[in-house]
């Protein structure tokens, strides 16, 4: 028994490298997966894109970078032949909003069902885009006084929402749930409800440590605050190997989460959140500090030298919200 184990962790091992990921290279085909209930997962095409599909009309959370739009659109075609109803941001990030304008403009506002299209719902113009505040206020500011928003009026949230948004679609209640000073200060979770799947977008990334956007609002202590609500709402796996269950998470990059993987996640972060905070207390310089690894033990999964996040991105983003807050 003991030899089968080895042989068959050693082919485990071999197959869990060779599984392809989660996010191709742009220019390649997209990665559609079902998640669970009627709830599916588009991947490919900048941050994870949800879809809820059913008789109403699909629900899309975030759109993507907007470099592959048409191919997220023929995707969405695929999976459901009911028009886009809503398009909800999870955050203002780039590669969650660029796609807004081309996927919402393919939709259809949710009064047609009433033969209605009236402007209070989106209008004729396509689907309603709905997102936190903070997101309208981010897309709709200029990138200075002199020149032009960096995303047309079209693509704008033309729906928006302080604290939460309750929506019942296609049989399943869904509520949107604002999360402040996370990631940044517009970050929103996606929860449907009867699927038990959650959409978490930049609050928590599978396969790196979370960004923390603190020029835009993000903190620390927020993104462990929104971990903490996080695991407060997923339910385990059910303890029968042969039955499926348990929600379903879906991050803004990687592979879909459960429980045990969020759980997981929110205690690397505070455990790299406890270890710069000490050093702060003790007066340590952000070299000093650096210098010290306070990732070690996380960094070889999560971490990076190079890229658009690196480990030590994180830790002087960490060490620069704990400076900036009193708690």
């Amino acid at each position: 028994m003991q030899r089968f184990l080895a042989v068959f962790g050693a082919f485990a091992g071999l197959l869990f490298l060779s599984l392809p990921s989660l996010a191709p290279a742009q220019g390649t085909a997209l990665e559609m997966l079902s998640v669970q209930g009627n709830v599916s997962m588009i991947a490919g095409a900048g941050g994870n894109i949800a879809v809820q599909t059913g008789t109403d009309g699909v629900i899309v959370v975030d759109s993507g970078s907007g470099t592959q739009s048409d191919a997220v659109l023929a995707a969405i075609k695929r999976l459901s032949d009911q028009p886009i109803r809503y398009v909800i941001n999870t955050s203002a990030d780039d590669d969650h909003v660029g796609g807004n304008q081309v996927i919402a403009a393919a939709g259809r506002p949710l009064a047609s069902l009433a033969g209605n299209a009236g402007p209070q719902l989106g209008g004729p113009q396509g689907a309603v885009v709905a997102a936190s505040e903070p997101v309208l206020l981010r897309m709709s500011t200029p990138i200075s006084p002199a020149t032009a928003t960096k995303y047309p009026v079209t693509a704008w949230p033309s729906e928006t929402f302080p604290i939460r948004k309750n929506l019942y679609l296609n049989g399943e209640g869904i509520q949107v749930l604002h999360q402040p000073a996370a990631h940044s200060d517009g970050d929103a979770i996606v929860f449907f409800r009867k699927s038990d799947v959650i959409a978490v977008g930049e609050i928590m990334n599978t396969s790196r440590f979370p960004v923390i956007d603190v020029p835009h609002g993000g903190s620390i202590n927020g993104e462990i605050d929104a971990l903490n609500g996080l695991v407060n709402l997923v339910l385990p796996q059910s303890p029968l190997a042969w039955r499926d269950g348990g929600t379903q998470v879906i991050p803004g990059h990687g592979r879909i989460a459960d429980q045990s993987d969020v759980i997981e996640y929110r205690d690397m972060v505070t455990v790299v959140r406890d270890r710069v905070k000490a050093q702060i207390k003790d007066k340590k310089t952000l070299e000093q500090v650096l210098a010290s690894l306070p990732a070690l033990g996380y960094q070889h999964r999560y971490g990076a030298t190079s890229g658009p996040w690196t480990t030590k991105m994180f830790i002087e983003a960490v060490y620069a919200s704990l400076s900036q807050e009193k708690r």
